[in-house]
């Protein structure tokens, strides 16, 4: 029981719930997951839809901050190709300020929500200017690491500077993302929760322990509940579908009718709506521990990011407890053990 266990979180407003019923339970799970012994906990970046209410991790974050002692906060992840790179170190290197050594910045390349959102986001944005992704990730490595050292009367700097910069995290599925995050001295979470593919996962693990000695995270789906039956049937609600358009874009999505929806919006006609094989852990703790067990022997996995995706309140807390209640038990045998 050598990997620890952590939480990514994405506020689903479950059927006659209101956002602010979503966001109540947000806390409630943070401050329940910092006595259960969860790692870090981190808040997804979703727009315009009814189902969420995470579209700004930022705020969340800090709002949990304030209401934790221990537990690491941070975001699962921030959209940066929707934002400038200096105000996502501003928000940041606030964030650190507050709570110093808590604070997780975790950087994803989707967009976070359908071409209608991101146009939105994204209303007088110079693209050119603004570079490619690894850019914009170079850009916003180097505005948290201008230190006090740094200053002069002519430097921006994105201010407040921290104690101890947030740490960085990039979150992706595929060689690339692996080596931009080795590259600039990243942290890298492999999103096995929206791709399950056990190949991918294989090459691009190996790659990230070649390149890079920081530890391996992988992020996957995992329900938990008093049965295999009752984990089965909440799993059959869950889906992820690949999209590839014509224009070469490619992203994940809940449902196939979302996926056409995106194709539309993007103006580009989908050369493949596929449903994917989510990395999902359902059943007992016990049977959830052992799949756990299996990944980590087989990719050598020092940390899971657990994606719980259950929208019921209850069914949701109830999933996360039993997890963290076999792991620390599994964990205490072993030592006794040991």
């Amino acid at each position: 029981m050598s990997y620890r266990l952590s939480l990514l979180d994405k506020s689903p407003i479950a059927e006659h719930e209101t956002a602010q019923d979503a966001l109540a339970r947000t806390l409630q799970l943070a401050q329940q997951a910092e006595n259960w012994g969860y790692h870090r906990f981190w808040i997804a970046e979703h727009h315009n839809t009814t189902q969420l209410a995470s579209p700004s991790p930022e705020l969340v974050i800090a709002w949990i901050l304030g209401q934790t002692r221990r537990i690491r906060v941070g975001s699962g992840g921030v959209m940066l190709q929707h934002y400038s790179p200096f105000k996502v170190a501003e928000n940041f290197n606030l964030l650190a300020t507050l709570a110093p050594g808590r604070v997780d910045l975790g950087v994803g390349k989707a967009p976070g929500g359908l071409p209608l959102s991101t146009r939105a986001l994204q209303q007088g944005i110079n693209s050119a200017e603004k570079g490619n992704f690894a850019d914009q990730l170079a850009q916003l490595d180097n505005w948290l690491s201008l230190s006090k050292d740094d200053h002069a009367e002519e430097t921006v700097m994105a201010t407040p500077l921290p104690p101890q910069r947030a740490d960085g995290f990039l979150l992706g599925a595929s060689l690339e993302s692996a080596a931009l995050a080795a590259k600039l001295g990243w942290n890298f979470v492999f999103a096995a929760h929206l791709n399950g593919d056990k190949a991918l996962l294989r090459d691009v693990v190996t790659q990230w322990q070649q390149q890079s000695q920081r530890d391996t995270l992988v992020a996957v789906q995992v329900i938990v509940a008093e049965t295999e039956a009752q984990a089965n049937a909440l799993a059959q609600q869950v889906e992820v579908w690949g999209v590839e358009l014509a224009n070469g874009q490619r992203v994940s999505v809940a449902s196939e009718a979302q996926g056409q929806a995106f194709a539309r919006q993007a103006g580009s006609p989908a050369v493949r709506i596929a449903k994917r094989e989510p990395s999902l852990i359902a059943g007992t703790a016990e049977m959830v521990l052992a799949g756990l067990d299996h990944l980590h022997q087989q990719f050598a996995i020092d940390e899971f990011i657990i994606d719980t995706p259950i929208s019921e309140g209850s069914a949701r807390l109830t999933s996360i407890l039993r997890l963290a209640q076999a792991h620390a038990n599994a964990k205490a045998t072993q030592e006794v053990a040991g």
